[in-house]
């Protein structure tokens, strides 16, 4: 027990100085319309969730780009820029080119401090300066090969309208520019995803059109002492990240969750694997949906909390009275001598901003890709959506609007906190009047889409510019809106659950007697299954006579 509880405190030291995300991926077949899928959770601790844009811009010969490390702000040295760079709006780009990431760390003798360049940034140069996925990877490697890359190991989603990869990149140590790494297309029929733990396994090495990878990654292995078997046999993952119990528990459990939703087949034989036996059969890095997925599907999906798996985490004490799918952080803790853990599902409490990105390639590009974006955990969340072509930020997802340690009504971030912080402690009781706001926005917003894209295909017809003014209009009219009801929201949950009763209302107006008055609040206590355990745990004590 004692070497378990070692190995899950280094790898949660790992995840939680970096990015602790989730990533889910679906393929243009895989899709309900057509499109390809991409989410993203930004999972760090007091981090402050906003929606970053870098205009679309030209640039004169002999300007330099300074590298500020995307976590810390950290100065890290500067770069030529970019002749041309292109409009991003939070994690697309204007030909809807999408980058996400998870942090698998790996091992740590990798990491140079020396390069330039850290995973956030090298995204954010990535969308800059690509018009495609293939583009975008060619761009990473090539930064990283001249400048140096100074994080820990990375799994990069990278994809575009007709095509999406997983990247997994790990530098080569102090002294050593550049990186090992390997990409992987994911065939268009299937769906895949990541979580903070190496994906790729065994990759073929002559597959040119569906397999990239850096010249040295099984040269540098054996150097290294970290491979000694044959070309053919060579595992990344193995060779750079082993599998451990963390790993497996607290990273590709949440994969396994994913693929369990949707599966063809039955996801049964690698529960083993999830829940933490680096001597179980491995999963694959993609499979096949028993279904077409949509938007609204990896929207839900990023909202998982384990439910009805083995790994379901409501109905434990941990759970308290009303059924909380969260536990405080850290994952690991200590009871007298023996080391215990708490299950890390995908949708999380330190969410900073999420999204699912919707790249589609029968549209133009200002048209066809959207972010459906949100701030705060992602089962708090509303999706709004902000089309590629967006070039001024909503209001309320400005990073100027506030930051990690001051609060702001005006802030998105902070207004869903508010919320979900409300929420957390009385789960149960709160969660059904969240969603029901969530749901209607979220459905107004997806019964609206083929309205307003339609009416934008008559601008861009006639004049693209016209096009992109009223998405940017209608990006910010949502995110406000969506802001607005949320307001209200914080407002009735107050009302109707002060003093942990509840208020009667019907349709969001509350009951009044003919007098005029407030109808007298229902004290419904804890529910049943707590009073139960209650009993049961104190025997006579709390027992009328």
């Amino acid at each position: 027990m004692k070497k378990l509880f070692l190995t899950v405190v280094t790898l949660l030291t790992a995840i939680t100085s970096g990015m602790a995300c989730t990533n889910l991926i679906v393929g243009k077949a895989a899709s309900a319309d057509g499109s390809v899928i991409v989410s993203y959770s930004a999972d760090s601790y007091g981090m402050y969730g906003y929606l970053c844009h870098y205009p679309a811009a030209v640039h004169a010969e002999g300007t330099w780009r300074e590298i500020l490390d995307w976590e810390s702000g950290r100065y890290t040295g500067r770069i030529p820029e970019a002749a041309q760079t292109y409009n991003v709006i939070g994690n697309i780009n204007e030909y809807q080119v999408t980058i996400a990431e998870t942090t698998f760390g790996g091992r740590e003798e990798l990491v140079n401090p020396e390069g330039i360049i850290d995973y956030g940034s090298l995204i954010y140069l990535a969308l800059q300066r690509s018009k495609t996925a293939r583009e975008a990877i060619d761009v990473m490697t090539s930064l990283v090969e001249e400048y140096g890359y100074n994080s820990s190991g990375e799994s990069f989603s990278i994809a575009d309208p007709n095509e999406v990869w997983i990247m997994e990149m790990i530098g080569k140590g102090p002294g050593r520019k550049g990186a090992v790494w390997v990409a992987i297309r994911i065939p268009d029929d299937c769906i895949a995803a990541h979580a903070n733990q190496a994906r790729i396994r065994q990759f073929p090495l002559k597959d040119k059109q569906n397999c990239l990878y850096s010249k040295d990654v099984i040269k540098f292995a054996r150097e290294m002492g970290y491979f000694d078997g044959k070309d053919s046999e060579f595992d990344f993952a193995d060779a750079y990240c082993p599998a451990d119990f963390g790993g497996l528990r607290y990273c590709d459990a949440r994969v396994w969750s994913y693929f369990n939703m949707f599966a063809d087949a039955d996801m049964s034989e690698y529960l083993p694997w999830a829940m933490g036996d680096a001597t179980a059969t491995p999963m694959p890095l993609y499979i096949q949906p028993k279904q077409k997925v949509s938007v609204r599907d990896v929207q839900n999906a990023m909202r998982d909390h384990y439910e009805g798996t083995p790994l379901d985490i409501t109905g434990d004490v941990g759970a308290g009275p009303w059924s909380m799918p969260y536990r405080p952080s850290p994952l690991s803790f200590k009871v007298d001598d023996k080391s215990y853990f708490n299950e890390r599902p995908i949708s999380t409490q330190q969410t900073a901003f999420t999204f699912v990105s919707q790249m589609r390639s029968e549209l133009p590009n200002a048209i066809g890709g959207v972010l459906w974006f949100g701030t705060d955990d992602a089962n708090m969340a509303v999706f709004t959506p902000v089309y590629c072509c967006t070039n001024v930020v909503p209001e309320c997802y400005k990073r100027e609007m506030a930051d990690a340690v001051t609060f702001s009504e005006k802030s998105a971030f902070w207004m869903f906190n508010m919320v979900s912080n409300m929420v957390y402690p009385r789960y149960s009781a709160l969660i059904g009047d969240l969603k029901k706001v969530q749901q209607d926005c979220e459905e107004a917003f997806a019964q609206n889409q083929a309205t307003v894209e339609a009416k934008a295909m008559e601008l861009y017809n006639d004049n693209p510019p016209k096009a992109v003014a009223m998405l940017t209009k209608y990006t910010d009219e949502t995110a406000m809106s969506t802001m607005a009801a949320w307001g209200n929201l914080a407002k009735f949950l107050i009302v109707k659950h002060n003093d942990m009763v509840v208020k009667p209302e019907e349709n969001g107006v509350f009951k009044r007697t003919e007098t005029g008055e407030g109808v007298s609040p229902v004290r419904n206590g804890y529910p049943a299954h707590f009073n139960r355990r209650i009993a049961e745990s104190t025997g006579d004590r709390y027992m009328m006579k």
